[in-house]
């Protein structure tokens, strides 16, 4: 599957991650065949399970933890969700519900009665954005975000947002893998960014879900949910438990230089400092990257690329289109070295290139 929908949105070009669960055992319990040891009484109650009834108490403590804190809001043309950030009223969403609007009405878990709020600034490289309420009010719940790097395949999770307009709506599911790639496409209104090391969760995540929260059972926001798939084989229409979420780690990163600085001061992405368009060869098959424009002084300007040179390969990697050259610079950082492999005039040439910053 290569297609992908933002909650609301088209996206393309899933790349898949490093995430493998793996394990193995010499027999029975992980011992060495032959092998037997008596459990202790303490050990055995450790590795119990856990009773459905404790399930159910676990989610809605969590629920009860962390709903509070998941907003509805509306702008003129789109409906989405939100998270409280801080006890000032801030309030952390994806750039794409936000769009190109400063004003937006903001229904809280407390207030029946939607409060306005005004954009800070919107980042949409990453697909983040930061609102703020004009008014904070009483009994305002900030959220405990977690530590996304401690994310583990076939953890539980929750999946809290307004769906379909539908607020206060929960869903549950695990961690699907970690460390994903999704490009989204600017189709529709996308944002058109690559955004890397994302989690991808089997809890639903449908239109108006984007800018909530997806929460561990410690009651931590360990991501923001901002991707549902779709199958192109069937229409484009939902591939049930594949959705995608923008880890915390990123989220705090981007939320506190915004509130800080008013804006992004240190994206920690990498760039080319080029525009490019996708070339295709004679059978129509995508064949790399035609550099359309470069930034003068950026990266490929101080290695010697220049427009109309056509990017075939970054390191080891092949480039066929502009959101593959996109998805591979997603895992690098400023300051690396990398070799750009180029055609120029008929001719393959390489420039050891040291990458800039978005």
């Amino acid at each position: 599957m290569n297609v992908s929908r933002r909650a609301g949105f088209r996206v393309v070009g899933v790349a898949i991650g490093a995430a493998v669960l793996a394990g193995g055992c010499s027999g029975p319990g992980g011992k060495p065949p032959g092998t037997a040891r008596a459990t202790p009484v303490t050990e055995q109650a450790a590795a119990a399970p856990r009773s459905a009834d404790d399930l159910q108490s676990g989610f809605e403590k969590v629920i009860a933890d962390v709903l509070p804190s998941v907003v509805q809001i509306r702008g003129r043309n789109d409906l989405g969700s939100g998270v409280v950030y801080d006890d000032q009223g801030h309030i952390v969403t994806n750039a794409h519900v936000i769009g190109t609007e400063r004003t937006f009405q903001v229904t809280t878990a407390n207030n029946e009665q939607p409060l306005t709020a005004k954009l800070v600034y919107s980042y949409p490289e990453q697909d983040l954005a930061v609102v703020k309420l004009d008014t904070v009010p009483d009994g305002l719940r900030a959220a405990s975000f977690g530590d996304s790097t401690k994310v583990r395949v076939g953890q539980l999770v929750l999946a809290m947002g307004s769906p379909l307009g539908l607020s206060s709506s929960v869903t549950d599911g695990i961690v699907s893998a970690t460390g994903r790639t999704v490009s989204e496409s600017a189709d529709g209104g996308g944002t058109g960014a690559t955004l890397a090391n994302m989690i991808q969760t089997s809890a639903s995540i449908n239109p108006g879900n984007s800018g909530g929260a997806l929460v561990d059972l410690d009651s931590k926001v360990i991501g923001i949910p901002t991707l549902a798939a779709t199958d192109p084989n069937f229409g484009d229409s939902a591939a049930p438990g594949i959705g995608f979420a923008i880890p915390a780690s990123m989220v705090r990163t981007v939320a506190d230089q915004i509130i800080r600085d008013g804006r992004v001061t240190d994206s920690g992405r990498a760039a080319l400092g080029i525009t490019g368009r996708t070339v295709v060869d004679q059978d129509q098959r995508p064949a790399g990257v035609a550099v359309v424009s470069v930034s003068n002084g950026g990266a490929a300007d101080d290695a010697g690329i220049r427009a109309g040179d056509i990017i075939t390969r970054l390191g080891d990697q092949r480039v066929t289109t502009i959101t593959s050259l996109a998805e591979i610079l997603a895992g690098d950082e400023p300051g690396d070295k990398i070799d750009v492999t180029y055609q120029r005039d008929g001719t393959e040439n390489t420039a050891k290139v040291t990458l800039g910053e978005i």
